[in-house]
């Protein structure tokens, strides 16, 4: 039991899958993020461009 053990710590790679899905995450919420700040923005220009050609 203590060999499976030392061998499930020793093992790096698993660590490496982890990180990328951790990287993957943050770019996701950054884009998310990005995504939906010039959405609501760019909405309130096309809302002001058409009051203003009325």
């Amino acid at each position: 039991m203590r060999q499976i053990w030392s061998q499930l710590l020793q093992d790096e790679q698993g660590q490496d899958i982890a990180e990328y899905a951790v990287m993957l995450a943050v770019i996701l919420v950054l884009v998310v993020g990005t995504i939906r700040l010039v959405g609501s923005q760019s909405n309130n220009v096309f809302s002001s461009v058409a009051s203003s050609v009325q």
